[in-house]
């Protein structure tokens, strides 16, 4: 059996999340039936992260196994012709029998782009946040120094997560604007469930005056969900990237296919 690695783009506005429902209509769904379509086999795969109805993928890594032998470009061409244009393999790769997609990644990026108007735009519905306030970018920053480190994120955690432990370490958080949006970027090693759209809720009550930057240290103390913001939105949350170690040789993510991406090579910081 060989095993292969994927790097996969989509759109998750048109789909029910990531993981299989008995309903169909999610990403593993399409690409699995792509892939079968392709092979004449079955073909089950195992994903970095499973992204909820509405979040969109960058960079999505998922492996699966197979007796197939095909050359590289053949993995990305070959499910690519029965996918949606809603989803796309952007790269291809054989892989040893002990990397795995879920478990070998040590860290995990999303992005959350926000749009701040007075109106909102209907040419950015369901690829951006939306905000009719101004924001505060600098009580923002300060508000999300409080949560930088490893720590007990049971405060913006749903319900419905799954996770063994509540405990996670985010190594960083960047808040950026241009122009009319707000660009935020969560680095850590792994995320909660709706985790970024919980802390996107409290730094949206920080950043609109509602609530000082001080009080996200005092929802974070709180490990209660109740003392959280409501949880923000999908449309903006994109997983960008996944890390892994260098000897698996995992092709960056082709992130440059949308265009505020660049943002985070631009300098300076405004």
């Amino acid at each position: 059996m060989k095993r292969i690695a994927l790097g996969v783009q989509y759109d998750g506005a048109a789909f029910a999340g990531w993981q299989s429902q008995p309903h169909g209509n999610t990403v593993q769904d399409e690409l699995e039936r792509a892939l079968r379509e392709f092979t004449r086999t079955p073909v089950q795969t195992v994903v970095a992260g499973r992204t909820d109805r509405g979040v969109h993928g960058l960079g999505q890594v998922v492996h699966f196994d197979t007796e197939l032998d095909r050359v590289d470009i053949s993995w990305v061409r070959g499910p690519n012709a029965f996918l949606p244009k809603t989803i796309g393999v952007q790269w291809a790769k054989p892989m040893p029998d002990d990397f795995h997609a879920r478990f070998s990644a040590f860290e995990r990026t999303y992005y959350y782009v926000l749009y701040v108007s007075p109106v909102r735009s209907p040419m950015l519905t369901t690829r951006a946040g939306w905000v009719h306030t101004p924001l505060d970018v600098d009580a923002m920053r300060s508000a999300a120094e409080h949560l930088i480190g490893e720590h007990d994120f049971s405060a913006f955690r749903s319900s419905q997560c799954q996770s063994k432990t509540p405990f996670k370490h985010l190594y960083r958080i960047d808040v950026k604007r241009q122009g009319n949006f707000v660009h935020f970027r969560f680095r850590a090693n792994a995320f909660l469930h709706h985790m970024v759209r919980n802390v996107m809720g409290c730094l949206i009550e920080i950043g609109s005056g509602r609530r000082p930057a001080a009080w996200m240290a005092d929802v974070l103390a709180s490990r209660s969900r109740d003392c959280a913001a409501p949880t923000f939105m999908p449309d903006g949350l994109y997983l960008a990237q996944v890390g892994y170690p260098e000897q698996f040789g995992v092709p960056d993510p082709a992130t440059g296919s949308v265009p505020w991406s660049s943002i985070w090579t631009e300098q300076p910081e405004t």
